[in-house]
């Protein structure tokens, strides 16, 4: 049997060359990636995070933890948030910076979701958003959000994790020894924090 004798086969539309589709930016929420300073990019500056959301259920409704982690030493912050709408996500953001002090906050990377819409008004420290549909700009935080699932399983609501079950996660992997630090903690390079 050939496959033009599949009738499934004869169905589907062969890509052709020379046509390429690249998605284009719907919204533009603030400073691109692109225009962050070469320092960032180089890890040799404490103070430039990534950001995103840790969400338990799927609903805007739902608890969810922003969570931002710093380029350099890996040091994770944890805030649980009651919703992620980008109102909610803002206040979080800037209680976030009062309590930790902006001077620990130079920039901080964030995607391009609705979510995140208001974070450019933030004065405290520069903004940037990723391209969309571009994690590995964020790589960090994207690995540390899985670290988180070791504590809080994907699905599980965030209603039934307080203040101090989310502490605990956060001192947890602060205090969590890696070899790319020269098996030092976050913790270790960030005691102030």
């Amino acid at each position: 049997m050939r496959n033009s004798d599949l009738p499934v086969k004869l169905r589907r539309r062969v890509k052709g060359t020379g046509r390429s589709h690249s998605r284009k930016n719907q919204h533009v929420l603030g400073d691109s990636i692109e225009t962050r300073p070469a320092v960032v990019g180089q890890r040799t500056e404490i103070g430039h995070w990534e950001g995103d959301l840790v969400k338990g259920k799927k609903t805007e409704d739902q608890p969810a933890l922003m969570t931002l982690t710093e380029r350099v030493t890996r040091f994770q912050i944890i805030f649980r948030i009651p919703n992620y709408h980008a109102i909610t996500c803002r206040e979080g953001l800037e209680t976030i910076i009062a309590d930790y002090g902006k001077e620990h906050f130079k920039s901080i990377i964030f995607d391009n979701g609705s979510e995140f819409a208001e974070l450019a008004t933030i004065q405290d420290t520069q903004i940037y958003f990723a391209h969309p549909y571009s994690p590995w700009e964020r790589g960090t935080n994207e690995n540390h959000n899985g670290l988180i699932r070791e504590f809080i399983p994907k699905g599980h609501s965030l209603y039934n994790y307080d203040i101090t079950t989310i502490q605990a996660v956060q001192d947890a992997l602060n205090d969590r020894p890696r070899r790319l630090l020269g098996y030092c903690s976050p913790g270790d390079l960030m005691p102030d924090l």
